[in-house]
């Protein structure tokens, strides 16, 4: 198989290492392939792509989506690097409210699957971050929802990266999640 799964201390969430075939010209890898995705039990229909561009100390989310329209994503980034958190909102989940992060970059062609019930967001380390996410459901306004990207109450450690956050309107007003509608 051309993709090695990696489970984290939260049920549900992956790290994918895929197989990298580089030489002189470059690299080629399979960044998604449903058959062998659904022998680890990944079987998420995506329906969207999406791509950002950010600068290094750009802070986007802590972004999800309310059910029927929750998202489940597919992250990964093709230049530069990002520290991408996800944060357990299965209010039946014994993780609820803990967090897991883990650094993608185009070198190392880390692959973060986060499955429906997570926030998500990331931290861009370097000028010009690119990510491109797949998603389970298509963006619905009316389902939109955030937390705040500090929120006291998750204790999320960002990396030190020598600039100040930079952050949207809309992220620096998100609610904090104990006073967020899930």
């Amino acid at each position: 198989m051309p993709f090695q799964m990696h489970t984290t201390p939260i049920e549900g969430l992956l790290v994918i290492e895929p197989k990298v075939f580089a030489d002189e010209r470059g690299f080629f890898m399979e960044s998604f392939k449903a058959s062998d995705f659904a022998a680890f039990g990944v079987t998420q229909n995506f329906v969207q792509d999406n791509h950002s561009k950010s600068k290094k100390g750009v802070i986007r989310g802590l972004h999800f989506q309310r059910a029927p329209h929750a998202q489940g994503k597919l992250v990964r980034v093709v230049r530069g690097s990002a520290w991408d958190v996800a944060v357990d909102l299965r209010k039946d989940s014994p993780t609820f409210g803990r967090w897991y992060a883990q650094v993608l970059s185009a070198d190392n062609h880390l692959l973060f699957c986060i499955p429906e019930g997570f926030g998500h967001g990331f931290l861009a380390l370097e000028d010009d971050t690119e990510l491109l996410y797949k998603c389970t459901t298509e963006y619905d306004k009316p389902s939109d929802g955030g937390i705040r990207w500090n929120d006291p109450d998750i204790h999320m450690v960002w990396p030190e990266i020598g600039v100040s956050p930079i952050l949207s309107a809309k992220d620096a007003a998100l609610p904090l999640l104990k006073d967020c509608v899930l």
